[in-house]
């Protein structure tokens, strides 16, 4: 189905940074897979973990116990400030999931509030459900009447959020960063304020980590760099390093689901998690979040330059290796098709904006190169203004 709108590439095999066509054409990946290839393509740490678990064990239900999935669900748990784990198969699923147990707690806790508040430019996937939950009416409107139990408030606004607070509410979701939304970054005491706020109210706080997780802001997590505690984190995306791995993750407290009442045929499986496991522990022994904190900046440092030069970029934001850049008229395509055919690989994440997501591990000298593809591409889109 041509539900994608697709480049005119077909990757073969990938490398690190680097992806190969079809006639051997080399790229510069700065996508990632959509923030997925966190180590790059085919890591040597992710293809060995995947390789032995599948000689070892592949799948097997939840019904049992097994030691990829207790390893993972341990190191998550040591290395961030949650408490319990449930694994599935994708971001959406996690989110999902999140959601659902914000409902239980809510029928247990607060006399059957469900209602959750989001924010406008949020994405939070693609199921029905979450269509919902994401405050954009482009991806709403195509299926009206959307399923009930959501509202969408002015994001970066702890005052829309107490607006919108009402006895039903049973939690407010956000992304800590707004990823497919454009690279929001809120203010310094945005998310302090809703932590006080859900408090106050004692409703739970989710952040949809899926994008801003696992190393890719420069920090494991992001609510790290907010100086907050959330009851309810969501992860996907880098997690599995290439394969496909959701989670979320919940304080003591929120952790309020009884036997039977969530599952999973494969999430959490064997080889999903040996990957997840791999992944994570590379991240965190070789301090990987400080190394994209440095690189980012680095990044962030040569974009500037590229900004004070062309007067169309109207702006340049991210934390770490999550960055927009941001043009006057709606030149995205243009720019990433140009890019594409000198060999990078960029991502139009708004028709004005351009992201950067590329490999967690990338070097300067990798940033240099794609600067030095990107340049010349923004000075023809310069002169034919």
């Amino acid at each position: 189905m041509r539900t994608f709108k697709r480049m005119p590439l077909t990757v073969v095999r990938g490398e690190g940074a680097r992806v190969w066509d079809e006639q051997g054409k080399e790229y510069l990946d700065f996508t990632s897979g959509w923030a997925v290839n966190s180590l790059g393509h085919c890591h040597p740490v992710v293809v060995g973990a995947v390789s032995e678990q599948a000689r070892t064990l592949i799948q097997t239900s939840n019904q049992f116990y097994t030691i990829p999935q207790l390893k993972l669900a341990q190191l998550l748990v040591e290395n961030s400030c949650l408490d319990k784990v449930f694994f599935c198969n994708s971001g959406v699923e996690a989110v999902e999931g999140a959601v659902k147990l914000a409902r239980r707690y809510g029928k247990l806790h607060l006399s059957g509030a469900y209602r959750v508040i989001t924010t406008l430019n949020s994405f939070h996937g693609r199921t029905l459900t979450m269509v919902a939950a994401t405050g954009q009416p482009k991806h709403q409107e195509p299926y009206t009447p959307l399923p009930d139990g959501f509202v969408n408030v002015e994001y970066n606004k702890v005052n829309a959020i107490k607006e919108a607070t009402t006895s039903e509410t049973c939690a407010v979701m956000l992304e800590p960063i707004q990823g497919e939304g454009g690279v929001n970054i809120p203010g310094d005491d945005y998310l302090k304020g809703v932590r006080t706020w859900c408090d106050q109210k004692g409703i739970l706080l989710i952040l949809d980590e899926v994008q801003t997780g696992i190393g890719r802001i420069g920090t494991l997590f992001g609510y790290e760099q907010f100086g907050i505690e959330p009851d309810i984190i969501t992860l996907g995306k880098g997690l599995g390093g290439g394969v496909p791995i959701g989670a979320f993750l919940a304080k003591e407290k929120a952790s309020v689901f009884a036997p039977g009442e969530h599952g999973s045929t494969f999430g959490g499986n064997p080889l999903a998690c040996a990957a997840g496991y791999a992944t994570l522990k590379f991240i965190i022994d070789d301090d990987i979040p400080g190394k994209v904190k440095q690189t980012g900046a680095y990044m962030m440092s040569e974009l500037e330059k590229l900004k004070s030069k062309f007067d169309y970029i109207t702006d340049l934001r991210g934390r770490g290796l999550l960055v927009a850049l941001q043009f006057d008229r709606d030149l995205s395509d243009k720019v990433v098709k140009a890019c594409l055919e000198r060999g990078l690989l960029l991502n139009a994440v708004k028709p004005n904006a351009v992201r950067f997501i590329p490999p967690l591990n990338i070097t300067e000298n990798d940033v240099d190169e794609a600067i030095a593809v990107l340049e010349p591409v923004l000075a023809e889109v310069s002169e034919e203004r």
